[in-house]
Order: structure tokens, then C-alpha cells, then sequence
């Protein structure tokens, strides 16, 4: 039985940069950038990224953000 990564490879395998692009609908540049970092560290998930993380998440942002209070002016 093949699996879904299996088929994807078969389809794929052998092809240029552009049909990939064409068939996956997506940039050529993505594509590009996904073979390349594939070939130098032989996985294409994501690495450590250096520098402290952020101290607070985006969601935690946006919700702290629909809390704040709305200060309108009005001129007399």
C-alpha cells in the first residue's frame, strides 16, 4: 500500500522546478528554496532560530490589543 508522501514523490520526482511550481501552484522561488534547503540539511522542517524568542506570542498580542481601551478626541 502507498502512502500519501509516496504518491506526491512519484509525481513529482524527476520534474523541473517549473512544472513542480505549476503542478503544486505555488512560486517557483518557494520551490527553489524548499529543493536548496532540502539538499544541505537533508530535512526541509524548521531549524532553531538564533536570538531570544519574542516574550510575548502573536495571539496573546492581538488579544491583549481588542482589550485596550479606544480614546477618541472631540473638538470643542
Amino acid at each position: 500500500m502507498q502512502t500519501a508522501s509516496t504518491n506526491i514523490c512519484e509525481r513529482l520526482c524527476n520534474k523541473s522546478i517549473r512544472e513542480i511550481s505549476l503542478l503544486l501552484n505555488i512560486p517557483r522561488s518557494t520551490v527553489s528554496g524548499i529543493i536548496t534547503k532540502g539538499k544541505q540539511l537533508g530535512t526541509t522542517a524548521t531549524q532553531p532560530q538564533s536570538g531570544r524568542p519574542c516574550k510575548m506570542t502573536a495571539q496573546a498580542e492581538a488579544h491583549s490589543a481588542q482589550k485596550l481601551p479606544v480614546v477618541c478626541r472631540v473638538n470643542s
